[in-house]
Order: structure tokens, then C-alpha cells, then sequence
């Protein structure tokens, strides 16, 4: 278990860098990442480099017995090679240059930026792939499918085109473009979607944005195949910037040892709309879920967030202890801060490191240091576990990209919604993994699968052996909608579900914000929104009726027995109330554990192996808390003291228990 920070030795004097290292080691910290923002000053004109202060640095940190990350530094090409190369930067759906000054200014199709990213990366690798300091290797920063429509980029994307279908009558056939005249008959016609209008035809642009995903890949596996060759013995992963983006993260992270994520929780707690990318304990479930093992934390919030809006609330007192131990308790090896000292140059003046500008420690330093100290408490215990669940979500980029580009009623959001999915087991203390959608699943008990509006067969296969065999599964409203070229099937829905969910849709009503009701077995009023399907059970049993509108009386949702397991059909979406009482009949008839006295904002996660288990009580709220866990004897694993039940938490409090 490695703690950490980002730091940024460029930006400041070097006299200050053996000082700055002392206090990183007296504080526990054992790893940082640096270099990722350098290129200009590790390549400060065409050809001529200097690593005399990436040397200094890392050697005094090396001394200290700090190890090291480098970023290879291609999120921001300096401007001799904007200027020099200028298909370097990507143009917007107007065909405009995005201009440097932010960074992420880098077509990814750009043959320039592939030529120079390759001289950086194998001068980088060539010098510090053998050193002992340096461990690993961060790819670029923050990808994202960027919205490129360069002359490369329109290029690749016709030869893309090309692989996918072959010829011109197969795409228009694919596509339907025949609707609104919009046939190709030459090649050159296909462009990328210029003028941004979002009513173009939606397989075009599913398939574009699937081009830019793969580009961003591509590029991605490009850099690993440099770094794999002069590193041997060193990791590679990359940082991921949150959901929802364009790129498919389970593609891109395919040639990554690891995946490390970027978590910046709002720290105004009563509303996080300055984070809305990073989603709590779902981040750390869907960056688990990427590689299916346990992630870094390549930047953790250390303080007042402010750059991209202005600033939000300073970290409540506790708050970067305790959403440190949520990203080890969901996974998490390492957690590095971000940063190490707020910058006093550039954009990100006021997005705060664990030290103000005056560089002196103070209360969140202090919360660090104890995390730190704590961490090095329990590393051992830590050591060889994971987090094991018998619950899987099935998360899909298709789908997300999908629904994005039409989305089907007043308020409906595929990741908001998923979340809000996910929130019922969470509040309920059910653990979850949340993976690739065509990944194996076998091997759970229950298996979530929501809003598949782009029907994949192996899936729907996958789907019916799961149940078949005696799986029980949750399938949702909007399922079986389309085939993955992005057309309307011409079957009833839920499409290839229908066996496996035992009904159909009769008719559905896209309600949006005009907010129903129904019942859950006949004696739970839930609240229901933006959607309602009107089902028709053929072999299911009704499990939840509307009471309102026209189709008051009429089925919502559905249980089916389905060879040996069950299927669940949810054909609304539900209120909070209403997910929370539907998934604890679900766990209850499976006998998963599940803790029905939880107080809002406190969150459980077991991590076990090695013949150890650990449970992590997080009260992530500014009120003290207790509550009653069904566990006979409860040891902390932090003080060695056996707990007396109600446990009692305060404000940001943290506990971890040895379980027997």
C-alpha cells in the first residue's frame, strides 16, 4: 500500500526541493509523480533536450527513499511544435484550430504528434527505465475522445469507415441514409460531423464517436508499446478523468498493467455539481471494474478545488482523511494527493494542494499525515486483498454514447440513472462490481444489467445462460430498443430479453418530469419518472402496478422464473425509496447481506484475501452517526480495541474492523 503526491519540481526553485523532500518522507509518503506537464522543459526547442533537472529531482527524492512516477508528457505539446507542426491541433466541428494556452491540445490522429510523442517518450524511457527510483510509468493525462476534425482525422475516420463495412452500399445501407437524402456515393463525401448540429443521423455519429474512442486507444497502446520496450520491471498505467467521455475506458486501459483514476468528491456536500464527472463510491467501482483489480489513485483532493469554476468549499474537517480511506476501502493500492503544494503560477493557482501558497502545514497537511501514518499501520493487513462481490452492474460506453446522442425523455441520463441504481445497493451496504458489459459474468449470483438500448446478441446469450443456470438478473426499461448499428429493431420489446424477462411492452410512455406512482407487491407506494413501460406478462408474475394516469393498474415490473434463476424486469424508473425497497427483496430472497439500518452518507466495503478481512464504516457526512452491525465481536484494526455496539461515529469518521 503506497501513499503519495503529485508534484511538480519544475515550478519551483530547486533550493527548495531537498526541504520539500524532507517533509515528504517524514509524512510517509513513499511515492510521487512528476513530469507529466514538462515537455517544454525537457524539450525546450526541436532536438534538444535536457534531463539534468528530472535527474536532480529524482535522485533528491531517490535519496529519501521516495520512488517515482513519470508522466510521459504528451497531453501538452509545447508550442515550438504547435508552431513548427501545426496539424498538431485538433479543429473544432467548424473546422477552427483549438489553440493552445489550455492543455489537451493534441489531435490524436496527427501524424506530428505521433512522431514527436515517439522521440519524448523513447528519450524518457531510454534514461529512466533502469533507474531504481522510478517505478512506473503514468501515459499522458486525462484522455479523453477528443472532438477532432483535422485532415487526419477525417482521413482515419474513412478508412475506419472502410475496415467496418467495406464499401459505400453497405454503409449507406447500415446507416439509413437514404432518410433525408443523405446517401454517399463517392468516398470523399464522408466527412466527420462538421457543424455540430446533434440531429445528424445517429449511427453516424454513434460510429464517430466510436472512431474517436478507438484514436484514443490507439494512441494510448502506442506509447505502452515504447514504454514496455525500455522498462522492463516497470508499470504502465494511465488516469483516468472521470464519466461520462466519449472513449471507452475498457479499451483503453487494455495495454495498462492498472487503471488509476483522478477523484475529486464535491466538497460542497449539500451539492456537487462542480464534480458532476466524479460520482463517489461509483468512481472507485467502475475504475475497479476496468481491469477488474484493485487502481491507484493517481490524484486525490487535497484542498479547495477552483480552476474550471470557481472555487468550492475547503474540505470540511476530516473530509481528505475519510475519502482517502473510501478509495482504499473500494480498492484502491495507492492514493496520491493532488498536489503537493499550491501552485503560485498558471491556471490552477487556486486548485489547492495539501500546503497553501505560503507552503507552511496546516489542518488538511495534518489529516494527510494521519492517513499516511495510518496507512503505514495497516499496510500489512492491506496487503494481498481486494474487494470480492457477488453483485455485478454491467457498464456500457455503447449504451452511455447511445442515449447521449437521443435521449429518450425529459430528464432521462443513462449515467445518472445507473448511479442511481447503484446508490440502492450502496445504501443497503451490498457490495458491488461494476464491469465491461460483455464481460464474462458468470461467476455472481446477481447480475444488474440496465438500459441495454443497443441490443448485443452474446450479450443477450450471456444473459440467458446466467439465468438459465441459476443466476438471477435486473433488466430495465429501454433494453432491446436497437441493434449496435444504432437502428430500431423491429421486434417487440425488450427485443432478444423477452423470453428471458417473460413480457412484453405493450406501449410505453415517455413521462419525463410528469412524476407516477405504483405499488410494489401490493403494499409499497414508490415514486416513478421519465419513463413507463405499459407490460404485458406472458410467463412473468407482476411484482410492482401503477396507480396513476391511464395506465393505472396496469404492470411495471415483473419477476420470472427463468430455467433454474429469475429475471427481473423494471420497466420505469423508480424513486430512491423505490430502488431501495425492489433490491432488498432481491437480496433477501438471495440471502445476500445486506444492512437495512444504514444512515444516509455512511458506506461499507469489505476487502478481503490472504485469509484476512477487513470491513471499512465510512460516515461521509458533517453528523455524527452510529448504527448496529450484525457481527458478534468487532475489533478496530486501528487501535487494536475491541468496539461496543451501537458503533458510534463522528463527523468524517473513519472505522475498519477486523472481521473473523
Amino acid at each position: 500500500m503506497k501513499v503519495g503526491v503529485d508534484y511538480y519540481p519544475e515550478h519551483w526553485d530547486c533550493e527548495i526541493w531537498e526541504e520539500d523532500a524532507q517533509r515528504m518522507q517524514a509524512a510517509g509518503i513513499t511515492v510521487v509523480r512528476l513530469a507529466e506537464f514538462a515537455w517544454s522543459r525537457l524539450e525546450p526547442i526541436e532536438g534538444k533536450f535536457d534531463f539534468a533537472w528530472l535527474d536532480d529531482a529524482i535522485d533528491t527524492l531517490g535519496r529519501r527513499g521516495i520512488q517515482v512516477v513519470i508522466g510521459t508528457p504528451s497531453a501538452t505539446p509545447p508550442n515550438w511544435l504547435v508552431e513548427k507542426y501545426p496539424d498538431v491541433l485538433p479543429l473544432d466541428n467548424k473546422r477552427q484550430p483549438v489553440y493552445p494556452g489550455v492543455r489537451l491540445h493534441r489531435c490524436y490522429n496527427s501524424p506530428s504528434l505521433r512522431r514527436h510523442t515517439e522521440i519524448i517518450v523513447k528519450k524518457l524511457t531510454a534514461r529512466y527505465g533502469h533507474n531504481p527510483n522510478v517505478i512506473g510509468w503514468q501515459t499522458d493525462n486525462e484522455m479523453i475522445g477528443n472532438d477532432s476534425h483535422s485532415d487526419a482525422a477525417i482521413s482515419d475516420f474513412r478508412l475506419w469507415l472502410k475496415k467496418k463495412y467495406g464499401d459505400l452500399t453497405t454503409l449507406n445501407r447500415e446507416w439509413g441514409t437514404v432518410v433525408w437524402s443523405g446517401e454517399y456515393s463517392e468516398w470523399t463525401q464522408v466527412n466527420t460531423p462538421l457543424g455540430g448540429s446533434p440531429y445528424q443521423n445517429p449511427s453516424f455519429l454513434l460510429d464517430y464517436q466510436r472512431f474517436c474512442s478507438d484514436s484514443v486507444a490507439d494512441f494510448n497502446r502506442f506509447q505502452a508499446r515504447i514504454i514496455r520496450e525500455n522498462c522492463a520491471g516497470q508499470f504502465i498505467t494511465h488516469n483516468l478523468w472521470g464519466y461520462p467521455v466519449v472513449n471507452d475506458y475498457y479499451d483503453l486501459f487494455d495495454k495498462m498493467d492498472f487503471a488509476s483514476v483522478d477523484y475529486y468528491p464535491g466538497t460542497d456536500l449539500s451539492n456537487d455539481s462542480k464534480s458532476w464527472i466524479y460520482h463517489g463510491a461509483l468512481t472507485h467501482d467502475l475504475t475497479r471494474g476496468i481491469k477488474r483489480r484493485n487502481f491507484w489513485v493517481m490524484e486525490q483532493l487535497s484542498g479547495t478545488p477552483g480552476c474550471w469554476h470557481p472555487m468550492s468549499r475547503t474540505p470540511y474537517p476530516g473530509m481528505i482523511r475519510a475519502y482517502a480511506w473510501q478509495s482504499v476501502a473500494r480498492g484502491a493500492d495507492a492514493v496520491v494527493q493532488f498536489r503537493w503544494r499550491s501552485a503560485r503560477i498558471g491556471a490552477e493557482q487556486f486548485w489547492h494542494g495539501l500546503h497553501d501558497h505560503h507552503g507552511k502545514p496546516g489542518r488538511r497537511f495534518d489529516e494527510f499525515a494521519r492517513f499516511s501514518e495510518e496507512v503505514r499501520q495497516l499496510s500489512a493487513m492491506l496487503d494481498g486483498t481486494t474487494v470480492v462481490n457477488d453483485v455485478a452492474m454491467l457498464f456500457s460506453h455503447e449504451q452511455l454514447n447511445a442515449l447521449q446522442i437521443q435521449p429518450q425523455s425529459d430528464g432521462f441520463d443513462y449515467l445518472r440513472n445507473f448511479k442511481q441504481i447503484h446508490h440502492a445497493f450502496l445504501r443497503l451496504g451490498i457490495g458491488t462490481d461494476v464491469i465491461n458489459w460483455t464481460s464474462d459474468f458468470s461467476t455472481y449470483r446477481l447480475v444488474v444489467a440496465p438500459f441495454l438500448f443497443l441490443e448485443n446478441d452474446e450479450v443477450v446469450d450471456k444473459l440467458r445462460a446466467f439465468a438459465s443456470a441459476g443466476g438471477t438478473v435486473i433488466l430495465t426499461t429501454r433494453s432491446g430498443v436497437k441493434n449496435m448499428t444504432n437502428v430500431c429493431l423491429s421486434t417487440e420489446l425488450p427485443g432478444g430479453l423477452r423470453d428471458l424477462a417473460g413480457v412484453v411492452v405493450e406501449e410505453y410512455d415517455p413521462v419525463g418530469n410528469d412524476g407516477q406512482t405504483l405499488v410494489l407487491r401490493g403494499n409499497f407506494e414508490a415514486g416513478c419518472s421519465q419513463w413507463c413501460d405499459i407490460l404485458a406478462p406472458i410467463t412473468a408474475e407482476s411484482v410492482g402496478d401503477y396507480t396513476t394516469d391511464f395506465f393505472a393498474g396496469r404492470t411495471a415490473i415483473t419477476r420470472n422464473s427463468f430455467g433454474k434463476g429469475v429475471a427481473y424486469y423494471i420497466g420505469t424508473i423508480l424513486d430512491d425509496e423505490g430502488y431501495r425497497a425492489l433490491i432488498k427483496d432481491v437480496a433477501s430472497d438471495l440471502d445476500l447481506a445486506a444492512f437495512d439500518n444504514l444512515p444516509p452518507g455512511v458506506e461499507l466495503s469489505v476487502r478481503s484475501g490472504s485469509g484476512k478481512q477487513l470491513l471499512f464504516v465510512l460516515n461521509l457526512t458533517k453528523g455524527k452517526n452510529e448504527l448496529q452491525l450484525p457481527v458478534a465481536a468487532l475489533r478496530s484494526a486501528l487501535t487494536g480495541e475491541a468496539i461496543t455496539q451501537p458503533l458510534v461515529l463522528e463527523p468524517m469518521g473513519v472505522e475498519v474492523l477486523l472481521l473473523q
